[in-house]
């Protein structure tokens, strides 16, 4: 396999953009080709994920190369959801990799900006299963339910979670506050989360990346320079949260980061700093324990302890990640992969010397995950291949999906309480995954305002194809209870009178 390293690298300014997507693309483009040694490429390799709704383009590959002056040269959209940047570099590192080209310019960008946040937050949804849109769930909705299942299953007090989310936000927005290119360039106060009001409980609008636009854009090639590809992951999962059998994990990343390991021939412990996918403050914790850089459930203390700040043991999203630099959905992916490489080249205010960089992106509701290694040319060889000693790639397990009737009653899962809903549903809306008595989960609306707890136990209908829940009362409980002991007793009278009958 040819090896495939970086040459010029660029990203437009992150935040609200006057400029059309295509302007946005050709700055991208130009500064990373003037970045380069030269201006020749045998193709392009562009990532963005839905600029039909976004902007009303579509043919977009052939707009992007008209428009930078590349007519001729081939060009392809690559789409992910929300990892397609990350998605557009690994097709443009296999071209050169396999010897097909030489020389590439991967590109990556969105325009999201001129529209209301109730038309972004539906196109958004529409990434997510169509199970779960019915209900009215959004990507933020699902990312609470999945933030408060994890909370539940590591024994995290309500004020300990939201101490770890916060120090997530305030290290990101610190970061965010040094880079030029952020759309948020100044730190926020613990007062200042704590006041911000709540998006889905419990995720506020500090655990939220913004609505961006921006665009990145990166050169590859045969010719050795100073950074390197040095190994590349990708990996799948559900669609759809009832479908997993984990809500705490994502398998897609624990397998793109084990294949990106192996060729790197490295480990967690070889990466000196990451740009992780922080569209949610979670996510971050989630992500650097799907890594290999901490162990499950422990990520969180390590981010309150400083490990992962700037100055720390191992610094995660340096660059303000997409919760501070913005989160242009398409662009992301390949915007890690230059904060990386700026790095690698001495760029930033931190004095340490980084060897080797890790970049992770998720697609959706970490449904298509990618891992990135780059490393400089004289970063030392570490012998220590993930997973440990050779353990297999384990693959996410399906679980059977409901079927559309049958389930009448179950226990909550995991839920949120969802205030910025999209069109058509009125807040707060309460949404819940319930568990029915056979182990199948099914997404459910809430019919009140009860105070939510997983563990609860619900009565379920399906109204219009869609499930409703209403928490079971303390009375219904005990109706039920005297219910049953009623029914085993007149079994059990009906079996004495059977045996008592002559022969």
């Amino acid at each position: 396999m040819q090896s495939v390293y970086v040459a010029g690298v660029a990203i437009t300014k992150f935040g609200k953009d006057p400029r059309t997507l295509s302007e946005i693309f050709c700055d991208a483009a130009r500064s990373a080709l003037g970045n380069a040694e030269s201006p020749e490429v045998d193709a392009i390799y562009i990532g963005t994920m839905n600029p039909e709704e976004f902007t009303g383009d579509s043919n977009i590959a052939s707009l992007i190369a008209d428009a930078i002056g590349l007519g001729g040269v081939p060009a392809v959209r690559i789409e992910t959801a929300s990892s397609a940047g990350a998605a557009a570099l690994m097709a443009g590192f296999q071209a050169i990799a396999s010897g097909y080209y030489r020389r590439v310019l991967v590109l990556a960008g969105e325009k999201m900006t001129h529209l209301s946040t109730s038309a972004t937050t539906r196109i958004l949804a529409e990434v997510i299963d169509r199970r779960d849109r019915q209900c009215g769930a959004t990507m933020p909705a699902l990312a609470a339910m999945i933030t408060e299942k994890y909370g539940q299953k590591f024994r995290l007090s309500e004020s300990r979670l939201q101490n770890i989310l916060c120090q997530v936000a305030l290290k990101n927005h610190a970061n965010g506050a040094r880079n030029p290119m952020a759309q948020f360039q100044r730190a926020i106060t613990r007062e200042a989360y704590f006041a911000s009001k709540f998006v889905a409980t419990p995720l506020r609008l500090y655990d939220c990346s913004p609505i961006t636009d921006g665009a990145a854009g990166v050169i590859l090639t045969s010719e050795k320079t100073d950074v390197c590809l040095a190994g590349v992951g990708q990996g799948t999962g559900p669609l759809g949260l009832q479908d997993r059998d984990t809500f705490t994990s994502f398998a897609a990343t624990k397998i793109a980061a084990a294949r990106a390991y192996r060729m790197a021939e490295t480990s967690p412990q070889g990466i000196d700093f990451a740009e992780v996918h922080d569209a949610f403050t979670p996510f971050e914790i989630i992500n650097s324990e799907d890594l290999g850089f901490f162990p499950p459930g422990k990520a969180g203390e390590a981010v309150l302890d400083g490990k992962t700040a700037l100055d720390g043991k191992l610094p995660i999203n340096p660059s303000g990640g997409l919760k501070a630099r913005g989160h242009p959905v398409g662009a992301s992916g390949l915007a890690q992969v230059v904060e990386v490489v700026k790095r690698l080249r001495g760029a930033g205010v931190s004095k340490r010397e980084f060897k080797r960089g890790l970049t992770q992106s998720i697609g959706g509701l970490a449904a298509n995950n990618f891992v990135t290694i780059l490393q400089r040319a004289d970063a030392p060889v570490v012998q220590n291949l993930w997973p440990p000693n050779g353990a297999p790639i384990a693959r996410p397990q399906k679980v059977r999906a409901a079927p559309a009737r049958e389930i009448e009653e179950g226990i909550i899962e995991t839920f949120t309480i969802l205030y910025v809903t999209p069109d058509g549903f009125l807040p707060p809306l309460a949404l819940a995954l319930i568990r029915a008595p056979d182990g199948r989960l099914v997404m459910a609306q809430g019919e009140d305002e009860t105070e939510l707890k997983i563990g609860q136990e619900v009565f379920l209908r399906r109204v219009d194809g869609v499930w409703l829940f209403t928490v079971k009362s303390q009375l219904q409980k005990v109706q039920e209870a005297f219910m049953k002991l009623f029914q085993r007793k007149a079994v059990a009278t009906a079996k004495d009178n059977r045996s008592g009958e002559p022969k």
